[in-house]
């Protein structure tokens, strides 16, 4: 018979009790965000679940039970005296400061699209078909965009740029001419665009949605220097490219070999940077197991190794490291490769020709 250790089995089952919280706490955050109960809650001070109702348009009943599980995950504080509720400034920022770095709301968003394809993935771990990034719901495009722009807000103008070889000094004083390959709704795109007028900065993606809705952002946005086109890594047009930018998408792709030596292509020949950022990740497995590891290798998964099979690819996965990385880089014939900076969140890299 097989033999239990019982204080082992507890701990087991305490971490599955916390995880099921967390998995309901996280859609019930998602809700918060698309009704717009935690912008009302934002410097409201104390306020009764009837009062937070009235001011959201919703059910008194359902927001008392809503708000109380927020206050047991640490989300909201309760004032057990009056019956009250606040949101911390520190979660106020997380939460509905779409400009702060640490906005998180928008990942909830592309969490709940994966429930929502639960079948597709299912498929595609039984079948090894993959499943295509534009075969998801459209809460991931959008969820995703949302989740990376604080990170790009807070360093791709600041840190990562300035990290790259004489790349900063071209865009701000030259006039560079920069492709943004993989660049979904637009964020890094327009990031760029807007601190380098002199710069023309052309996005290109393969998902015909997002490059449209890329487009409109920008002509909110009134950016003259800055254009969107579809197509693919492979086959993106133009040449003397004073800089190529992959952002977190180089793991996804089905080919990144035809995409890294097609970059060395578009490149100008002496000086030309490429830059790829992409999710912080150990080489060795053992060296990714940790909650961050846990979160990226649970989403590659689900969505990066998927989204390369798709494709027939190699499927490098959103862990898939510095070694690796270099070696695909520099099989294409890039000369030089380093490691230019990084974040706790991700590896950002240099290689030129």
């Amino acid at each position: 018979m097989t033999v239990v250790d019982e204080t082992k089995l507890q701990e087991f089952i305490g971490k599955v009790v916390n995880e099921w919280g967390a998995a309901e706490g996280a859609l019930i955050t998602f809700v918060g965000d698309r009704l717009g109960l935690f912008k009302a809650m934002a410097r409201a001070g104390e306020l009764t679940p009837e009062e937070l109702a009235i001011k959201t348009g919703t059910h008194p009943r359902i927001i008392k039970e809503w708000l109380a599980g927020q206050a047991a995950g640490g989300f909201v504080d309760y004032n057990s005296a009056n019956g009250t509720y606040t949101l911390p400034e520190e979660q106020a920022f997380a939460l509905t400061d779409e400009n702060s770095p640490a906005y998180v709301a928008g990942f909830y968003q592309s969490l709940v699209s994966l429930f929502k394809d639960e079948e597709k993935i299912i498929e595609a771990f039984r079948t090894g078909k993959g499943l295509g990034w534009g075969d998801h719901h459209h809460y991931l495009f959008e969820g995703t965009e949302r989740f990376f722009k604080p990170n790009y807000v807070a360093n791709l103008i600041t840190s990562w740029i300035p990290a790259l070889e004489d790349v900063e000094h071209r865009l701000t004083n030259e006039g560079a001419k920069v492709a943004d390959v993989g660049c979904g709704h637009g964020a890094s795109t327009v990031l760029m665009a807007k601190a380098y007028p002199n710069s023309k900065i052309v996005g290109f993606d393969s998902h015909e949605p997002s490059i449209e809705w890329a487009r409109k952002h920008a002509e909110k946005e009134g950016l003259r220097n800055i254009t969107f086109e579809v197509a693919k890594s492979t086959d993106y047009p133009g040449d003397d490219y004073d800089l190529v930018a992959f952002f977190d998408c180089f793991h996804d792709m089905g080919n990144p070999a035809g995409a890294a030596k097609h970059v060395l292509q578009t490149l100008k020949k002496k000086d030309g940077t490429w830059m790829l950022v992409e999710p912080f990740a150990n080489d060795r497995v053992e060296d990714n197991l940790n909650p961050l590891g846990r979160l990226f290798y649970s989403v590659s998964s689900i969505v990066c190794v998927p989204a390369s099979l798709n494709e027939d690819g190699p499927a490098l996965g959103a862990q898939a490291g510095e070694k690796r990385i270099a070696e695909t880089v520099k099989s294409a014939g890039f000369s030089k490769f380093r490691r230019a900076t990084q974040t706790p969140f991700n590896l950002v890299f240099e290689a030129r020709p």
